[in-house]
């Protein structure tokens, strides 16, 4: 005789695991710098909004731990994975494990060239011109350093390229001398301060610009510029960090070029969610096809920067970004919205 199953009955039969929720983990490479709390938060935020998990690991700027990071992630029996690549290069193996298994992976903010990576990250060429192009529109002539972003990470050779786009005919035409660059390895803003102290040192203070390319290396570098007495003189950033803003307002740093890590982490929880609920790459909502530099076709999506100069500080505290009192720490006579 046929007999019905209740709805529960079936639950039991099939078991709980098939109707558990995705879970989703997140191997970040570090997270020392401010904006990877922010972009967490909105990661997480997006995966409960679409029922799944969380699970993170800290790989504490050690690729070797970010493998290991990674395989305990997989044997917990994540759906999904999204790495934030201490070394592009070094990560390879973890993307083959996960493979293996079957789990999707997302590139986040950092290039992993491999084909079976969905790369999620903002216009980092673009966001080279534009820290270039507001260093350029306040010195357009005179002695240039440049304070590159980790060897080991893709994107300081993306943004240095978007950089030298915009000062390139001025260089060939000498009225802008680079006079030194310089990788920050690990991005982090205590290698970039002795970096620029050096090149200090080696040009005799003869600096005029300062091209740095995140606001950690700007920090450092305005650090630099602060001891010798030449704070003021034209430093780029990125991130949109709150003590970045607030030397934009201060008039210590030209310009931050804002990456609304809101708007990155909520794509990534919303394209971990539809991928591990097998969305081909192809088929993930906004995804273009996109040959990379080494001519890995990859599914991307590339989010829009925005620069923020004394100009248009405004709109960061609009956002909800940074508040007043923050932004204006300290500032006298400044530009709106602390004047």
């Amino acid at each position: 005789m046929n007999r019905i199953l209740s709805f529960s009955a079936v639950v039991a039969l099939l078991g709980t695991t098939a109707f558990a929720e995705p879970v989703v983990g997140v191997s970040w490479s570090n997270f020392q710098e401010e904006r990877w709390k922010t972009d967490e938060a909105a990661i997480k935020s997006a995966l409960e909004a679409g029922g799944a998990e969380y699970l993170s690991a800290d790989a504490q700027s050690s690729s070797a731990k970010q493998l290991s990071d990674v395989e305990s992630l997989i044997a917990q029996g994540v759906d999904a994975l999204i790495i934030l690549a201490q070394d592009a290069q070094a990560i390879g193996p973890a993307v083959q494990a996960a493979a293996d298994e079957g789990i999707p992976v997302i590139a986040y903010d950092r290039l992993i060239e491999d084909d079976r990576a969905f790369y999620l990250t903002f216009d980092n060429v673009e966001v080279g011109r534009m820290q270039a192009r507001a260093v350029f529109d306040a010195m357009p002539k005179g002695n240039y350093v440049m304070i590159k972003g980790s060897p080991t990470d893709p994107n300081a050779d993306f943004l240095r390229g978007g950089q030298q786009e915009i000062i390139q005919a001025s260089v060939e035409s000498g009225d802008i001398v680079i006079v030194g660059e310089a990788y920050t390895d690990g991005w982090l803003p205590a290698n970039a301060q002795r970096n620029m102290e050096q090149l200090l040192t080696a040009n005799e203070n003869n600096v005029d610009a300062v091209v740095a390319s995140n606001d950690g290396t700007a920090g450092g570098v305005v650090a630099a510029l602060t001891a010798q007495g030449m704070e003021g003189i034209p430093v780029s950033g990125q991130d949109g960090d709150h003590a970045a803003l607030n030397r934009v307002a201060l008039g210590t740093q030209t310009v931050s070029v804002w990456k609304d890590a809101r708007e990155l982490g909520k794509a990534a929880g919303e394209i971990a969610v539809a991928l591990s609920s097998g969305t081909s790459s192809a088929d993930v909502e906004g995804a273009v096809s996109w040959t990379s530099p080494g001519g890995t076709e990859m599914s991307s999506v590339f989010l829009a920067p925005i620069p923020i100069t004394k100009d248009n500080l405004s709109v960061v505290v609009d956002a909800g970004w940074i508040p007043l009192e923050d932004l204006c720490q300290g500032v006298e006579n400044g530009p709106a919205p602390c004047n």
